[in-house]
């Protein structure tokens, strides 16, 4: 299968709060990139590094969110699947073959084929990787101005102790996701941010 190979990955399915953020790379060969790995195993100061030179380098890129609302719409899996869709089909050119990181294939234009752990051993699923995860920190940081005392700067909307307390004390705000328990019981327990 000849022409543009997509790597494609997500970052934040598992946040009670801000978007799930899906990424679509094409790599261009003639300038390739080092110290590409799963964003997970690499330091934020790496991952902007390389953030920058993956934005710089590659043939093509897209970032897609998919805001709060929409999971609790769609579910999480369905809204991730769609997120990489959008991402793979807003590339040009366009892919065709999109390698998906983990076992569920969205519905691209182009054949998909999906390898788990590919953020590891796969540039391209690498590098989407990274991008999708340094943009999703970037956007709850951007909230954390906002709502301040839920400390999405640290946490980025992960259902630590920190933020498991924060949500009991203060109730959701507007970004958390309200299909997920320990948001809807906080809704339940009649807890709300008065900035809604």
């Amino acid at each position: 299968m000849k022409g543009p190979v997509a790597g494609v990955d997500e970052a934040g399915r598992g946040p009670l709060a801000g978007p799930v953020v899906a990424a679509a790379v094409i790599l261009d060969p003639d300038r390739p990139i080092e110290g590409l790995d799963d964003s997970k195993k690499l330091n934020e100061a790496r991952r902007e590094a390389l953030d920058e030179m993956i934005r710089s380098q590659a043939l093509a890129y897209s970032v897609i969110e998919i805001p709060p609302a929409e999971i609790d719409r769609l579910n999480i899996l369905a809204a991730t699947l769609f997120g990489m869709e959008q991402a793979i089909d807003t590339l040009t050119p366009s892919p065709v073959l999109a390698l998906v990181d983990g076992n569920r294939s969205p519905k691209a234009r182009c054949t998909v084929r999906t390898i788990v752990g590919g953020d590891a051993i796969e540039p391209a699923i690498s590098a989407a990787s990274i991008l999708a995860k340094v943009a999703r920190d970037r956007c709850m940081v951007e909230w954390h101005l906002r709502y301040p005392d839920y400390g999405f700067d640290r946490h980025k909307g992960y259902p630590t102790a920190e933020h498991l307390r924060r949500l009991s004390e203060l109730g959701p705000c507007e970004i958390h996701r309200r299909s997920f328990g320990p948001v809807r019981n906080a809704l339940q327990g009649g807890l709300f941010n008065a900035g809604l």
